[in-house]
């Protein structure tokens, strides 16, 4: 099993670099007691289905068992013959107080003290740590984002990387636009199946509306630059460390138009090792506006 311990200054970006790990597959635990180490390794090794990549975060929380990780990653390696990559992340004093000023957090070690003390109390129960890392990272002038990516970097084999899981979502407008999207299209611009009669109870899935979708005069001049666009944004956010995409497609009943887009959308990029496409259509399903005026009509039947 390939083990990584995060530990480092409180307000150094732990959290940050437990999602990175995280996001790239990896089984990441918490505030871990160090003598509790040489265990986890011993269940995940005995597992059928083990775990092969775990990562855990050790540090000052633990109290008085945080001063055993030292020990305890030394009989880890003596154990199986593999000595857990130590990942320490730290940052200046002052960048940390103002980390401290803006969360309204406490040190865990300034107790009755003002937290620069407790900061200098860490810094040096964490020295002989930070002597012995195998990666050290000043997180001073790194946003969340480039933290994250220099984990992946640094850390994380490429071969080993989960590709970003893109979702395509079509919707109808007028049930309202998801909440979650990253990116959104808007489609009802192209011309509207929906007012050919035939076409009005079928959905973009059927293969003679989606040919209409397709052959629209605005389709011809609207998929080239979508695909251009796509093409360049999401290896951009891959790169920049994101393992989760939302890209919507709507127009006005999310069952036509918008459909035949998240699906060609879709096929386009599905099958690409740097991608996990998944689609979804969010409001097929839903009565036509038509039917539910039908419905709810005096004397009709539901």
């Amino acid at each position: 099993m390939e083990l990584t311990v995060i530990t480092g200054m409180s307000g150094a970006g732990k959290s940050q670099a437990m999602g990175a790990f995280e996001d790239s597959g990896w089984f990441v635990v918490d505030n871990l007691p160090p003598k509790l180490l040489h265990s986890l390794a011993e269940l995940f090794s005995e597992d059928r289905d083990r775990v092969e990549r775990a990562a855990v975060v050790c540090d000052i929380r633990g109290g008085v068992f945080f001063t055993d990780l030292g020990t305890e990653i030394d009989r880890l390696e003596q154990a199986n013959g593999t000595r857990p990559r130590v990942l320490f992340l730290e940052a200046s004093d002052q960048v940390l107080l103002n980390r401290y000023r803006e969360t309204r957090r406490r040190h865990p070690l300034a107790e009755d003290a003002p937290v620069i003390e407790g900061i200098r109390r860490e810094r040096e129960v964490l020295k002989p740590l930070r002597d012995r890392a195998d990666i050290i990272i000043d997180t001073s002038d790194l946003n969340i984002w480039d933290l994250r990516r220099k984990i992946i970097e640094r850390m994380i084999d490429p071969e080993a990387r989960p590709g970003m899981q893109v979702l395509f979502v079509s919707f109808g407008f007028k049930h309202g636009a998801p909440n979650d999207a990253d990116l959104l299209f808007d489609v009802r611009f192209i011309t509207n199946p929906h007012y050919v009669p035939e076409f009005a109870p079928k959905t973009g899935l059927d293969p003679e509306v989606a040919a209409f979708v397709r052959d629209a005069p605005e389709t011809a001049g609207f998929i080239p630059r979508l695909e251009s666009l796509l093409d360049y944004l999401l290896p951009k956010y891959a790169e920049e460390g994101k393992s989760h995409l939302v890209v919507g497609f709507g127009c006005t009943g999310g069952r036509h138009r918008s459909v035949y887009m998240a699906e060609r959308m879709a096929t386009r990029y599905r099958g690409r090792p740097e991608f996990q496409v998944s689609v979804t259509h969010r409001d097929i399903s839903r009565a036509t506006l038509k039917a539910r005026e039908d419905a709810d009509a005096p004397g009709r039947a539901s």
